[in-house]
């Protein structure tokens, strides 16, 4: 098995070949396809999570041991499987469901696996998809994605379904309310295509880059602002009658987060998405006098997953762009999207 690991925090990526897995109980090997890169990449190849204020998330203090194999975003075919694994056959092509918890606790019994305190996520806690097979541990984790390209279907993995749980929380606007999406990077782009399918709302769109806005007025935005400019707060307010109904921040810069906010009418809702890291001063007034809703929101539920896949089968979901490439220049491109040269996904392939 050929995997490219992290042997050093935040050093680059180095090749290193194993024997190739083999699956007990419920788990089934999976042969890899395809691996999207995911920003969150950038934040465990560092080995930290930015918290502000001087303080921050360590995997090392979690468990993670180097070397160690990130992506979770993986689409294969199944090689193997173990002899207690139904509902699944070899050669089947799948999609895994990567957000997997321990199993035993009394949220993973209620479904709820993204809330379980010990999870073993692909990518993040054990190993993942920057290699030529990975290790699922059920066969319910595998998702069927027949009709959908293989390189885009990885997407939605984390992408995809990291948007489209960030757009349920705003499903309640109506037609004439607005929705302040901002970020267009891979998950905000993905969240334009999702959003007329999930919110009824008018969707506007707010980066600092303008090719990223140009893309997202071809996926259907509404209106685009440069949030950079000193004006940009006072468009949104001009551009929506006194302030969005809903704000999703897919960056978490301090900055980004104060925006959406600042940019939200009485009663709207914020959903916090992007972990870029830093933390965010709150008016304990304000949160009372506009009566505002603030949510986190962490990629998706297993459901959600499959809910997702339905919309994109069905035709309801334009393709987000995407970049294949080789899976020796995992470095490049993880230097790339570090440098913000991304347009969409970037996909590796074995």
């Amino acid at each position: 098995m050929e995997s490219y690991q992290i042997v050093e925090w935040g050093a680059p990526l180095e090749r290193r070949d194993y024997p190739d897995p083999e699956p007990r109980g419920t788990e089934v090997l999976l042969k890899v396809d395809a691996c999207g890169v995911c920003h969150s990449d950038l934040h465990i190849w560092d080995g930290y999570f930015d918290l502000g204020d001087g303080n921050r998330i360590t995997l090392a203090d979690r468990g993670v041991q180097l070397p160690f194999t990130m992506g979770h975003e993986i689409i294969g075919e199944v090689a193997a499987i173990g002899p207690e694994a139904d509902g699944v056959a070899i050669g089947d092509k799948r999609i895994a469901y990567p957000w997997i918890g321990c199993g035993d606790c009394g949220v993973c019994k209620r479904g709820e696996e993204l809330l379980c305190m010990t999870p073993v996520t692909l990518g993040t806690r054990r190993a993942g998809g920057y290699a030529d097979h990975v290790i699922v541990p059920h066969p319910r984790y595998l998702v069927d994605y027949e009709g959908v390209p293989t390189e885009l279907a990885c997407t939605y993995a984390c992408s995809g379904l990291t948007a489209y749980s960030a757009l349920r929380k705003t499903a309640h606007l109506g037609e004439d309310d607005h929705l302040l999406i901002i970020g267009a990077g891979g998950v905000g782009l993905n969240a334009v295509h999702f959003a007329p399918a999930v919110v009824k709302g008018k969707v506007i769109v707010a980066d600092v880059d303008g090719t990223k806005l140009g893309a997202a007025r071809q996926a259907g935005a509404a209106e685009t602002v440069d949030n950079s400019q000193p004006e940009a707060l006072a468009s949104i307010m001009e551009l929506t009658g006194g302030g969005a109904a809903a704000a999703i921040d897919f960056v978490g810069m301090p900055a980004t987060g104060k925006f959406g906010i600042d940019a939200l009418r009485k009663g709207g809702t914020m959903v916090s998405v992007g972990l870029y890291g830093g933390s965010l001063p709150l008016s304990t007034v304000l949160l009372p006098l506009k009566m505002l809703n603030i949510h986190g929101s962490y990629v998706g539920t297993l459901e959600e997953m499959h809910e997702l896949m339905a919309l994109v089968k069905d035709g309801r979901v334009p393709p987000l762009p995407i970049e294949v490439r080789p899976l020796d220049q995992a470095n490049s491109a993880l230097n790339d999207l570090r440098a913000g040269n991304v347009l969409g996904r970037v996909v590796l392939k074995p």
